[in-house]
């Protein structure tokens, strides 16, 4: 089989198989309709451009239409139709040949570089025109590209994709990691992400296994996991999806991993997660994530960037899973999710990111959970950049008490500018604030001491130096402004609006 995954990817680099040049081959508007699942204006793009391989890869992988054998020949001339039918790729009777994997190119930008690679999932269902099979291995989805671009830009020695699904999470850890483990409940999924390790040339290790059962006893520098975190009904005439339902009743999933992680990271090591949880009519949403991590004893940030009603939370999970709105089969599904939901008291569901860390010395210094539902800022290498900007801010500043805090030295953050507004005629501002223009495009308004501060730090004066002149300025009692101002100055920190020189 490698020599067969050798040519595969000779064949693709030969025909050209990128992002890049499927979305020239069919144009931007079909590229657009693929993305909402209508694949028919590509497919006329196809039938009116000129025989290529690339075409034949195009409509047989992407679109999932049939092909012929000789033209899939043709598309991979090393591997050819047989060999591809001996990988899994393809089904063929006679001269027809019908695709049996989805496999596309992705392309991406993160803290290492630009790269690309080609990943092999089960077809969706655009191609199926049906359910999806309960063993279903997804492909590149919006949650994993969340996931991937939330990934911390520096190096670990082991990290562990905890439900690796087609492996994707695994692939992006391998650039900046000695070791990759990938575990999965899925046989199917560990066969796929193996399949995708070898052709973009990387080596994962994969583990067949509930949760942690296959690390027990292991420690990593950093786990990333896209848990099945859906929360769906259990019940025998509901789908129980490999890919999407832990098994659990409710958020329990979730509850899982964030009070079981702690065991698996070394001192200082790193979670990083996506997750639901559920809203009640007696408890906050994210109140309960804040007692999961405190009973698991660790370090915990919280971000809900989403929260949807039961209702049309059921209803686009039964639509993900290739049931179709107005039929019988939609309305049974949708009347057992609310009956599941009422009978826990259910409100709401939220959706968000979950960093995690197992204090170094057991002491828990960072216990942040907020609601961020704002668009995301300008961050070319994904947010991870800035996730680990504001943790190395937190760290940094928690370490220092106030003492050293007015002794050290603060620039502002480059992505960081001030905003004044003005009424008509005023030559004073009516309103200032800092925007951030990464990260989560934070806000924070300003007052005169605040802007004066910020606007100093270019690393030249110390922060106390700094206090100790606008306080002469405004002829304010210094002490009372450094304890106005120093809590203001941490939480910019945190925010890495404020980064030390």
């Amino acid at each position: 089989m490698t020599e067969q995954i050798t040519a595969l990817r000779r064949d693709l680099e030969t025909a050209g198989y990128t992002v890049d040049a499927l979305r020239e081959l069919w144009g931007d508007s079909a590229d657009a309709a693929l993305h909402r699942g209508r694949r028919l204006p590509a497919l006329r793009r196809l039938e009116a451009s000129a025989p290529s391989p690339l075409a034949t890869l195009a409509r047989l992988f992407v679109l999932g239409y049939p092909s012929t054998k000789e033209d899939l020949d043709r598309a991979l001339p090393s591997l050819g139709a047989l060999g591809a039918e001996q990988l899994g790729l393809v089904g063929i009777e006679g001269d027809a040949v019908a695709p049996a994997l989805d496999l596309r190119p992705y392309s991406f930008v993160d803290a290492f570089g630009a790269g690309h690679w080609w990943i092999a999932s089960d077809l969706g269902e655009i191609a199926t025109d049906g359910p999806l099979r309960l063993d279903h291995v997804l492909g590149v989805g919006g949650a994993s590209l969340t996931l991937a671009r939330l990934q911390l830009p520096t190096r670990a020695r082991r990290v562990l994709d905890l439900g690796t699904g087609s492996g994707i999470q695994a692939l992006h850890a391998s650039r900046g990691a000695d070791e990759v483990v990938a575990t999965d409940i899925s046989a199917r999924a560990l066969e796929l992400t193996r399949f995708n390790a070898a052709l973009n040339e990387t080596l994962v290790v994969t583990r067949l296994g509930s949760l942690f059962d296959p690390v027990r006893g292991e420690r990593y520098d950093r786990v990333v996991s896209n848990p099945p975190f859906v929360i769906t009904p259990r019940g025998a005439d509901v789908p129980d999806y490999e890919y999407r339902d832990g098994g659990l009743v409710g958020d329990g999933i979730v509850e899982a991993v964030v009070r079981g992680v702690s065991d698996v990271l070394v001192e200082g090591g790193i979670a990083q997660l996506l997750g639901n949880w559920e809203y009640r009519a007696d408890e906050d949403g994210l109140d309960r994530v804040r007692g999961w991590a405190e009973a698991s004893g660790l370090d915990a940030w919280v971000i809900e960037r989403e929260r949807q009603d039961p209702s049309l939370y059921a209803e686009t999970w039964i639509r993900d899973g290739g049931t179709l709105p107005g039929t019988p089969a939609f309305d049974a599904l949708h009347e057992a999710w609310l009956a599941d939901f009422d009978a826990r008291g259910v409100t709401a569901v939220g959706f968000g990111y979950l960093l995690l860390r197992r204090p170094v010395g057991g002491v828990v210094t960072l216990r942040r959970f907020e609601r961020v539902a704002d668009a995301l800022g300008d961050e070319p290498g994904g947010l991870g950049r800035h996730l680990q900007a504001a943790l190395d801010g937190h760290d940094w500043q928690v370490e220092r008490d106030d003492v050293a805090l007015l002794s050290a030295r603060l620039v502002v953050a480059p992505d960081v500018t001030e905003q004044r507004h003005h009424w008509p005629g005023d030559a004073d501002p009516a309103a200032m604030d800092l925007r951030q223009g990464g990260g989560f495009m934070r806000t924070v308004l300003l007052d005169t001491a605040l802007a004066a501060f910020v606007g100093a730090c270019d690393g030249e004066l110390a922060v106390g130096q700094i206090i100790a002149a606008i306080a002469s300025l405004l002829e304010a009692d210094e002490s009372e402004l450094r304890a106005e101002l120093l809590p203001r100055i941490r939480s910019l920190l945190d925010d890495a609006m404020l980064l030390p020189d």
